[in-house]
């Protein structure tokens, strides 16, 4: 019960990542707070926490809008009275070299990635400064910090969250806030494996290639990274304080022969 009594946010928890992080926080004693612009996606989520035994609320809103995120952050004030985790989550896939990706597009995935960590955090962030206490965890990826084709945007976005974190680190410590980043590498979530159907010729031949960027030979799961979010979210990594917590099989830091 390493979240006891905590009240944890989790942005984009309707599936993926963010639906295992916020069953895993639930069966760790965790009220959570699910987010999702599908709603659909965040009941289902909310009732596989609740048959737990545990309690979890559902909250519709759309990261890239200001008005929404503060009604969001507003209602799970006015419910708990505070938020002790914030995981910033949700995010979109962008690929294509620059030139061919569209004004439009380039925007979507920037708002939706960047915007989608500040406004929650923005918001969240004086609730926090009053108790002087809180964790917050950003989505980055390990693409922040390798090369990769056809990536253009969404490394962009990786790499602005993850120096987004150390900012935020050095300005909220005084508060005993703690900013910390997960890079994960390719994780077989149900975005990937439906991109891959849609994107590929040949699915399977595809994932095998994928796996081979792996020291690991595989593709990671949506707990492996879980598993990352609940240790940075519990007290037993609180002398880790702006850090990148890598989830990537051994992509960053490996090469096979």
């Amino acid at each position: 019960m390493r979240l006891k009594g905590k009240i944890c946010l989790i942005t984009g928890a309707g599936s993926g990542i963010g639906k295992s992080t916020a069953l895993l926080f639930a069966k760790e004693g965790a009220v959570v707070v699910v987010n999702d612009i599908n709603e659909n996606d965040g009941d289902q989520t909310v009732d596989e926490i609740t048959q737990l035994g545990t309690e979890a609320l559902f909250i519709k809103a759309d990261v890239t809008d200001s008005c929404s995120v503060k009604e969001m952050i507003q209602h799970v004030i006015d419910k708990y009275s505070r938020i002790d985790v914030l995981f910033n989550n949700a995010g979109i896939s962008g690929v294509g070299q620059l030139h061919e990706i569209e004004p439009e597009d380039w925007d979507r995935v920037i708002n939706v990635n960047i915007k989608g960590v500040y406004l929650p955090s923005k918001y969240a962030l004086p609730h926090m400064m009053k108790r002087k206490r809180g964790s917050i965890i950003n989505m980055s990826s390990c693409i922040a910090e390798i090369g990769l084709a056809r990536r253009a945007s969404y490394a962009t976005t990786k790499g602005a969250v993850l120096s987004l974190t150390k900012s935020m680190q050095v300005d909220y410590a005084p508060y005993n806030i703690r900013v910390n980043a997960l890079l994960p590498g390719t994780i077989f979530t149900p975005f990937v494996e439906n991109y891959l159907k849609t994107s590929y010729d040949n699915p399977d031949e595809a994932i095998e290639q994928i796996k081979t960027r792996q020291l690991s030979g595989e593709l990671g799961r949506p707990e492996d990274v879980a598993n990352a979010a609940l240790f940075l979210a519990s007290d037993e990594s609180k002398f880790m304080m702006g850090s990148p917590l890598y989830v990537d099989g051994g992509v960053v830091f490996g090469k096979n022969a």
